[in-house]
């Protein structure tokens, strides 16, 4: 056989960037993510829409060995990594420099736009929360065996959270209808932000959802702080240890059947030099175990 026509893993070719986007569009169609129109490889994250929802993401960087992520966080717990296999792209100086000049403009950019939505969903939240009714019965509650923890319904029926900042002022709210489905404020921040039930305590509990900390709450007593999912237990938790330094502090893990709730709480306890707690059965939260009578 001829050598000259087989290609070797350590032999390295030059390719476009619009023929890295493709491979990459085309790495995402074989795991079942239609990709959107138009890639961005600047290594900034993007979110994107699929089926008419915004659950897709994706990061690509074609400087150097293209690699990227990329996620439907309706089918995956954690981003698909991708990275180009025999290739790079060769660039010289002057567009390296043009590439990193872009990358720090195009991130200056996106995080004024984060900014103003942000502010533009804050004010919407103030707005929403003023005028929405205290609940004293929802569907939902009945449902999760749950008190209504001062939270309010609007006018569509729907259960509304308060979320609140490091700061303690009201930047975003969660929704949940009477189907029990849930939404949060488009734009609205949630990284490190919170919401709590429960006065405050010698030991403070931190837990995912509403429902859980409400359980956690009803049952123990003790003030519990609402993280609202997985991916924000340690940055909600560095805000409660910061304003409580003396406090025990214990992370409330959902048993996912994925590991990814008792994972994200282990991370958080260590982060603050804290604990953590599992709930016993799998595939439940604390809400479940409570209402299944598993502690009576």
């Amino acid at each position: 056989m001829n050598n000259s026509f087989q290609r070797r893993d350590d032999v390295t070719q030059a390719l476009s960037q619009f023929d890295v986007v493709e491979q990459f569009k085309t790495a995402m169609f074989e795991d079942d993510i239609p990709p959107p129109d138009v890639i961005i490889p600047d290594g900034a994250p993007h979110r994107f829409k699929i089926d008419g929802k915004l659950n897709g993401f994706y990061r690509l960087h074609t400087d150097g060995r293209a690699a990227g992520c990329y996620q439907d966080w309706k089918q995956h717990d954690k981003p698909i990594l991708w990275k180009l296999q025999g290739y790079t792209q060769r660039l010289t100086e002057a567009e390296r420099r043009d590439f990193a000049e872009q990358r720090r403009s195009d991130e200056v950019k996106r995080q004024v736009e984060e900014v103003a939505k942000h502010e533009q969903a804050a004010s919407k939240a103030r707005y929403v929360w003023q005028n929405a009714k205290p609940s004293i019965e929802h569907p939902y509650l009945t449902l999760k065996k749950i008190n209504p923890h001062r939270t309010r319904i609007n006018q569509h029926g729907a259960l509304i959270i308060p979320i609140l900042n490091a700061n303690f002022e009201l930047v975003n709210l969660q929704f949940i209808n009477v189907d029990g489905s849930k939404r949060f404020l488009t734009g609205g921040q949630k990284k490190s932000c919170f919401w709590w039930i429960g006065k405050p305590t010698e030991r403070l509990l931190i837990a995912e959802g509403f429902a859980t900390a409400a359980s956690i709450n009803e049952h123990t007593g003790e003030q519990t702080f609402i993280a609202f999912d997985a991916g924000n237990l340690e940055s909600v938790a560095k805000v409660v240890r910061r304003r409580n330094p003396k406090a025990e502090i214990i992370i409330m893990a959902d048993h996912d059947l994925s590991g990814v709730g008792q994972s994200k709480a282990r991370c958080a306890a260590l982060a603050i030099g804290g604990k953590y707690l599992v709930c016993p059965e799998p595939g439940q939260d604390f809400n479940d175990y409570f209402t299944s009578g598993g502690l009576k």
